[in-house]
C-alpha cells in the first residue's frame, strides 16, 4: 500500500504575510504563534536583516485537515494564468439558484477582503455553476 503524504501548498507573492492573512478569512485557517523566543512575529521580523523581513508567511487548517499553506516573497509579480489553483468548497452538494446564491453570498464577502470576480460560470448539462476569482495579489482561485 503506498504511503499518503501530507502537502503544503506554496504560493509565490510580493507581501506573504497579507496573502496569507487573507487566505486565512477565505479557508478558515490559522497564522501559527510566532517563532520561539518572540511574543509577537512583528518582533521577530524587527530581529531579521533588512531584506529578510516579510519573506514568508504561513497559515494552516486549525483541524489538521487541510495542508499548510506557504507563502514566499519572490521578485517578479504575476503575469500569467496559474497552472494550478484551488477550489473553495463552499456550494458542495447544492444545486442551481441556492448554489448559484451561495457562491455569490462568498464571493462579496471576499470582495470586501480585498478579492476580484473575474467570472461567473453558469451551470450547464455537465457542470454545477462556479464562480472564478483572484485573491488579494491576482492569484485565481474558484468559488466551488
Amino acid at each position: 500500500m503506498p504511503t499518503i503524504r501530507k502537502i503544503q501548498v506554496t504560493f509565490d507573492c510580493a507581501d506573504p504575510e497579507r496573502v496569507a492573512r487573507f487566505w486565512c478569512e477565505v479557508l478558515g485557517y490559522v497564522a501559527p504563534p510566532p517563532p520561539e523566543g518572540f511574543t509577537t512575529w512583528a518582533e521577530y521580523e524587527d530581529s531579521l536583516h533588512p531584506e529578510k523581513r516579510g519573506a514568508w508567511f504561513a497559515c494552516s487548517d486549525p483541524s489538521g485537515e487541510g495542508p499548510r499553506l506557504y507563502f514566499q516573497r519572490v521578485p517578479e509579480g504575476k503575469v500569467v494564468k496559474n497552472r494550478v489553483h484551488l477550489d473553495v468548497r463552499v456550494g458542495t452538494g447544492l444545486v442551481g439558484e441556492e448554489r448559484l446564491a451561495t457562491l455569490q453570498a462568498e464571493a462579496e464577502r471576499l470582495i470586501a477582503l480585498g478579492a476580484t470576480k473575474v467570472q461567473v460560470l453558469l451551470a450547464d448539462e455537465e457542470n454545477e455553476s462556479c464562480i472564478v476569482m483572484q485573491d488579494v495579489e491576482g492569484n485565481e482561485f474558484c468559488l466551488d
